[in-house]
């Protein structure tokens, strides 16, 4: 057990295998279950909410963790955050962005509100539609900050593209200034996910 725990591939296959054989036996000693569009979007739930676990606490994990801590570590030590860490975390960062994004589309369109939610219910939704809506839309936003604003800034501030200076500190400044607004629309779109899903 502990080779499996000291591999990250190893935990992430055994935990694979775990949650496979948890769904096998739901579907042989419960009621079971058919792979028709109720099991898809169950399915492309469940890899939402993975996704967004992923990209949310990405997002947390710089702005709670990763940018407060810059002012403080010794200029010796931040290569080793700017040359490994930020763009290994920057790798999973945007693809669970796109991922989230995706998934939620497929799971709206399985359940048949994909037109309702993306024009907030407008012209014959309903409140549950609306509130989606908001949080579908917000999460838009925030991938597009992520694809389109924060990774190339990123890319010049790490040195991925050669740049001066000048340059770099301005990127890394509108990188930050982007990663905060979505923090600050990460808590309006989370409430607006689960208000529809449990108030409606």
């Amino acid at each position: 057990m502990v080779s499996i725990l000291q591999s990250l591939s190893k935990t992430i296959h055994l935990s694979l295998v775990i949650a496979f054989l948890f769904l096998l036996a739901l579907h042989l000693f419960g009621d079971g279950f058919v792979f028709d569009r109720y099991f898809f979007s169950w399915l492309f739930r469940y890899l939402h909410v993975i996704s967004g676990i992923m990209w949310v606490g990405l997002l947390w994990y710089f702005n709670f963790v990763q940018i407060p801590s810059m002012a403080i570590i010794p200029d010796d030590q931040k290569p080793v955050i700017g040359k490994i860490i930020a763009p290994k975390a920057l790798f999973w960062f945007r693809w669970s962005a796109l991922a989230t994004i995706i998934t939620g589309l497929i799971v709206s369109y399985l359940q048949g509100y994909v037109h309702q939610a993306m024009t907030l219910g407008f012209g014959g939704g309903d409140a549950k539609s609306t509130t989606i809506g908001i949080g579908m839309w917000l999460g838009i936003i925030m991938a597009y900050n992520v694809w389109f604003v924060i990774w190339p800034n990123q890319k010049k501030a790490l040195g991925i593209i050669e740049c001066k200076q000048e340059e770099k500190t301005q990127s890394a400044k509108i990188a930050i200034l982007f990663s905060r607004a979505n923090t600050i629309l990460s808590f309006p779109m989370l409430l607006s996910m689960v208000a529809a899903q449990n108030l409606y």
